[in-house]
């Protein structure tokens, strides 16, 4: 029996292509590959011609699905290429690792152990070489015309292993359970065995030990139940920045290397110009052979056997010049990382609802994919209020695929804009939601009864009443209305009313859009109000400045609902209760002045009235700061009312000119933060009408108005009062 230990790098397109050239010289009658022996039942799959790298085999406790480990494969990939050679040549292949049931239970949900020293950048610093990663892609990946030297990785390693203990307890175990495989593949009669591993256990699975050593560090292990499947991966996820710990810097880089046979540099710089044409920038053919000699003489200056991608990245921002930070970040995300998807046969073993999402997927024409891309979805449109349903109901699962955008315009009232990016690990909430039910209606249902019963507040059960209803489950929506009703009938905190009350508004306003029976929704709303409205004047007593500012905010949303709706009735109750703490003198300014500001723009409250409550609010002898928060209160809601309104702008600019040296510097910071909302158009036609005049203007029209005969009624009673003769 002969046994070839290759010991390769983990994602090395170089080790892949120097190890697929090795198999074919040692035609093994077997072949074994460091990864989990639980997917040994599920890995004839790989060849499948539906099965399109990037993808992972999955590991998880189906007990506890967050429990899980992957293991990534892309074409690049030394592991994948001897599995790929070993089924397309009918060759007996076996994962050979410790066993994930032996170490999941102890909560160590990982990809690869790390080491406490790293083997490359000892050997680099060897070397005289001060970066591992490139002196590992001179020596190996880059090395295209001759085999890396899977001799001299196996003497580079024990070398540096001589003397060294395991790295862990862990980390002797799995290699004690390759060993075992490999001797079961000799007891069996194999006679030439291909083992495949990481670099570092090279020198561990030559050098083996007595049968009896391995038995002892493997007897009485934990055993926890696992499940294994396949799943579709990403390049940005199999990237170093996603997390994985033995993941490459650029994975789009690497596919590049590996599937490219001649022309390495030309080849990649020519994608480069067509993705940069295609955002309209220019890098003409020209550009790109500039480019090409620049990056082959940077690699020569820095004594490179190819130019890396330091070189080309160098080479490439030289030749397109300005805006060349912005070429890079493209280059970076689109081509050195990559946005490709991996996908898995359909016979791959899934739970029943990662199947009712699949079809879905495949119903609505909504392919996963790993770029972010936005979608514009018109709700008068079955197909696409399915689509809608499909997101929200994936989202209440805690399952983001969908990141629901701001719709501004007419967009607002019947269109939805999602930006979408499928996430590798939505496989793994997918299984864990399985819990709930084998459809998203009947898992989605299940969840939204969960959380009821677990909601500590009125807030929450509102967010889940909107959940509910945008995921259209009918099932869910009485219940979760139940609940609302029973919370918000004992309930005494007013705001938490109010703040409810907006979404409640917009799924009564748009319901119909979405074929939603919002009937129930609109009689809770009813109650809703009348409550809000009673209440009002004792929410709105005593507050400080920050529960103030919080109080104005849902003034002006509750305010925002009731005009979502147009009912005049409703409308009435509100600015009932609203009118009656604009006229109160012991209300927080903030508060007051916002409720004079929204109902005079709702013709409630009348330009001179207006001038009246803001006159009174700004009295000489009044408190400053009072004074300045009504301003706020009352100008939030932009600037235009003082550039149509003479009086209230000859008023406020009256008050600013009397205000004391002390009261105008409290004042100042409020009435700076108020005035930097209007936008600059009003700012400036505020600007002109006081250098007009507007303010004696005003005043003038103000002594007009006076009733000189009503005025003189009251000289006799002031003169006694004062002790005066007239």
């Amino acid at each position: 029996m002969t046994v070839t230990v290759f010991g390769i790098r983990h994602h090395g397109p170089g080790s892949a292509r120097s190890l697929a050239r090795a198999l074919d010289q040692l035609e093994p009658d077997i072949v074994l590959v460091e990864g989990p022996p639980e997917a040994n039942e599920i890995v004839e799959l790989a060849v499948h011609e539906q099965m399109r790298p990037p993808v992972a085999l999955l590991v998880y406790a189906p007990d506890e699905p967050r429990r899980a480990v992957f293991y990534p494969f892309a074409t690049f990939s030394p592991e994948w290429q001897a599995l790929r050679y070993a089924l397309s040549g009918d060759v007996p292949f076996r994962f050979i690792d410790l066993a994930v049931t032996h170490w999941i239970g102890e909560g160590a949900a990982r990809e690869r152990d790390t080491l406490r020293t790293d083997p490359l950048a000892v050997l680099a610093e060897a070397a005289g070489h001060g970066d591992a990663e490139r002196w590992w892609e001179d020596v190996v990946e880059h090395r295209r015309d001759e085999l890396a030297s899977f001799e001299g990785v196996a003497e580079a390693m024990a070398a540096l292993r001589e003397g060294e203990e395991p790295e862990s307890e862990h980390e002797a175990r799995r290699e004690a359970h390759m060993r075992r495989t490999i001797r079961a593949a000799e007891n069996e009669g194999f006679e030439r065995v291909a083992v495949v591993c990481g670099a570092w256990h090279v020198p561990a699975l030559q050098q083996m030990p007595k049968a009896s050593h391995d038995a002892a560090l493997l007897r009485g292990l934990p055993k926890t139940k696992v499940t294994a499947t396949w799943v579709p991966w990403t390049y940005g996820r199999l990237a170093y920045a996603s997390g994985y710990g033995a993941g490459v810097v650029s994975p789009g880089w690497y596919d590049h290397l590996f599937t490219v046979d001649d022309d390495v540099v030309v080849r990649w710089l020519t994608k480069t110009a067509r993705l940069l044409r295609e955002r309209d920038i220019d890098l003409s053919s020209a550009h790109v052979l500039d480019a090409t000699r620049t990056a082959e003489t940077l690699a020569a200056l820095r004594r490179r056997p190819l130019a890396g991608l330091p070189e080309i990245v160098d080479a490439t921002a030289a030749v397109v010049g300005a805006g060349a930070d912005v070429a890079l970040a493209l280059i970076h995300d689109k081509l050195i990382v990559g946005e490709r998807l991996g996908g898995v046969p359909d016979e791959t073993p899934v739970v029943p609802l990662q199947a009712d999402v699949t079809r879905e997927q495949r119903r609505l024409r909504l392919r996963p994919e790993a770029g972010a891309r936005r979608i514009d979805l018109d709700l008068r449109k079955e197909n696409d209020r399915d689509r809608s349903r499909l997101l929200h109901r994936l989202a209440l699962l805690g399952i983001d695929w969908g990141d629901l955008a701001e719709a501004t315009g007419a967009r607002g009232t019947f269109h939805e804009l999602w930006d979408l990016q499928w996430q590798p690990e939505y496989a793994v909430r997918l299984i864990e939601a399985s819990m709930w039910g084998t459809t998203l209606p009947i898992a989605g249902a299940a969840y939204v009864r969960d959380a009821v019963d677990k909601a500590q507040s009125l807030a929450q059960i509102t967010e889940l009443v909107e959940a509910t209803l945008l995921a259209d489950l009918p099932a869910a929506t009485t219940e979760v209305m139940r609940a609302f009703q029973a919370r918000a009938a004992v309930g005494t905190d007013v705001q938490q009313l109010m703040n409810a009350l907006p979404l409640l508004a917009r799924v009564v306003r748009y319901g119909n859009v979405r074929e939603t029976d919002v009937a129930a929704v609109a009689a809770v709303v009813d109650g809703l109000v009348a409550r809000i409205a009673v209440g009002l004047g004792g929410a709105v007593s005593s507050l400080d400045d920050e529960a103030a500012d919080e109080m104005s905010t849902s003034v002006s949303n509750v305010h925002g609902a009731l005009a979502l709706l147009d009912r005049s009735d409703l409308r009435e109750q509100w600015e009932h209760a609203l009118a009656g703490v604009a006229a109160r003198g012991d209300v927080h300014g903030l508060v007051a002045g916002r409720a004079a500001r929204l109902l005079l723009d709702g013709g409630r409250l009348g330009a001179e009235e207006a001038a009246q409550r803001l006159s009174l609010a700004l009295s000489r002898g009044g408190d400053p700061a009072h004074a300045a928060a009504w301003i706020e209160g009352f100008l939030s809601g932009g600037g235009l009312v003082l550039v149509h309104d003479d009086t209230l702008l000859g008023v406020l600019d009256s008050w600013l000119a009397g205000v004391g040296e002390d009261g105008f510097t409290s004042s100042l910071p409020v009435l700076r933060r108020t005035f930097a909302t209007f936008s600059p158009a009003e700012r400036r036609q505020i600007g002109e009408r006081v250098r007009q005049g507007a303010r004696l203007t005003a005043v003038a029209d103000a002594e007009d108005d006076l009733d000189h005969e009503r005025a003189a009624l009251v000289l006799p009673v002031l003169a006694q009062i004062l002790g005066v003769e007239r």
